[in-house]
């Protein structure tokens, strides 16, 4: 009898190992090998290698440099202009893209959605975790129409290439990987070996056949991407969908993307009909400001190449206990608690025995640093407990000296508080060199110190 071959993996990272070890060498995780079989010493199962010929697959042929095309390849437009914007303009054929996130969140609305409003080219969507009654009820209410769409709900890879033979579809929707299952590896699906070897047979669909493959992942409790690391190596591009499933927004954020700019985010909107790209956030996460009230300041903050016109709230009462309290939602606690001290360092003001709470409006989570000027602006807002004036919004970040930086594309910000109709914005002295404010029908105040915009607020 052939000899049975296992190995050890780490469920955290997907680390090999030939024996057991208590602690993982790569990523210094405790007890987190588990024993796989990963070959049984016959071949009696096919892989994507045994349909690759028959299907129409690229040559491999040793190229000089000058004899590559340097002009870009034919992108697959989608109606959805968030998806082609995070995607860097459009699905490029022959890429594989995996998208994580919570359960719930809404990435098979979204991508069922996007493969029904594609309907130039036949697309194939196969689920391992709905069954076709419920895609089809999905699809009814998302009230989209789509000859060329066909669905497949299979686990087994083998059975999914056999029926991908047959159809030869322009893209492929898979859902999830997490649920795939070869045969070569004799492991539950979900574990470390499937879910690497079933993206390994798809990337090779993917590059061989010029078909682009979008893969549906889960996320750990931690947050992190389900499966081996080198899951998220071998794909070309990793989009996470994130947002709370208590709040009506959702953010698909790039976290890699070999054809475009990780920089971007698309924003969507989930009501009853599935997901609406919000083409104008800013409107959206403002509107519900009240007048009047202190402690609130509108950021003009950039998410990726898009400004975004944030609210940021804060609130400042005194401590009833011994050790003040800072909490936040939406915003770095260590990045609060450094403002906090810049405004005793250098501004005189008391946050010692207070306790501070900041809130980004919309449940969104912010890292540009450019909306610490309005962070500093609405606590002492609550601090003085008088509100800002309506029309006004910031753009600046905050040095430990108490200096505001300077910070990019000051334009775009610019341009976008002036369509939401602001009459001013304070920006920091070192960004006013180079701007053409006259042409701007927004006054455009420069700054230098926490000390300048305090005397300018109140």
């Amino acid at each position: 009898m052939p000899k049975t071959k296992t190995a050890f993996f780490c469920n955290n990272c997907g680390y090999e190992s030939a024996k057991w070890l208590g602690k993982c060498p790569a990523c210094s995780e405790w007890n987190t090998f588990v024993e796989e079989v990963i070959d049984r010493g016959t071949d009696t199962t096919s892989t994507w290698k045994n349909y690759h010929n028959t299907v129409n697959a690229k040559d491999a042929k040793i190229l000089s440099l000058g004899e590559i095309n340097t002009t870009e390849e034919e992108r697959i437009f989608t109606k959805d202009l968030e998806i082609n914007r995070v995607l860097g303009g459009g699905i490029v054929p022959g890429s594989i893209v995996l998208v994580a996130g919570e359960p719930g969140i809404g990435k098979s609305t979204l991508f069922l959605q996007t493969a029904l409003q594609i309907d130039k080219i036949v697309t194939l969507y196969i689920s391992g975790e709905e069954s076709a009654q419920q895609i089809k009820m999905r699809a009814d209410r998302l009230n989209i129409q789509n000859e060329n769409f066909y669905l497949l709900t299979e686990t087994v890879t083998q059975t999914i290439f056999k029926e991908i033979k047959k159809l030869r579809p322009n893209l492929v929707i898979v859902d999830s990987v997490q649920t795939l299952h070869s045969e070569v590896i004799d492991a539950s699906p979900g574990s470390v070996s499937q879910i690497r070897e079933c993206a390994a047979e798809f990337q090779r669909f993917a590059k061989e056949t010029n078909t682009p493959v979008f893969l549906i992942g889960h996320i750990t409790k931690d947050g992190n991407i389900a499966g081996p690391k080198i899951l998220e190596h071998m794909v070309d591009t990793v989009l996470q969908f994130e947002g709370d499933r208590h709040y009506a927004y959702r953010i698909l954020r790039t976290l890699k993307n070999r054809f475009g700019s990780t920089a971007e985010l698309g924003i969507y909107e989930m009501n009853s009909q599935g997901m609406r790209a919000v083409n104008n956030p800013s409107e959206i996460l403002i509107t519900q400001k009240e007048d009047y009230l202190s402690g609130s300041a509108i950021a003009a903050s950039m998410e990726g190449m898009r400004p975004l016109l944030i609210e940021v709230q804060a609130l400042v009462t005194q401590s009833v206990y011994g050790t003040p309290q800072r909490t936040n939602s939406g915003f770095d606690l260590r990045r609060l608690q450094l403002l906090l001290a810049v405004l005793e360092k250098r501004g005189g003001f008391l946050f010692g025995m207070k306790d501070v709470f900041v809130n980004i409006a919309g449940g969104l989570k912010v890292e540009d640093p450019s909306i610490d000027l309005a962070v500093i602006s609405a606590l002492l807002s609550s601090y003085e407990d008088v509100p800002l004036p309506q029309q006004i919004c910031f753009a600046g970040e905050v040095g430990l000296n108490g200096e505001i930086r300077a910070v990019n594309r000051i334009e775009q910000r610019i341009a976008e508080a002036e369509k939401l109709g602001f009459e001013k914005i304070i920006v920091s002295k070192y960004n006013k060199k180079g701007l053409n404010a006259k042409s701007a029908n927004i006054e455009v105040v420069a700054l230098g110190k926490v000390e300048e915009l305090y005397s300018y607020l109140f």
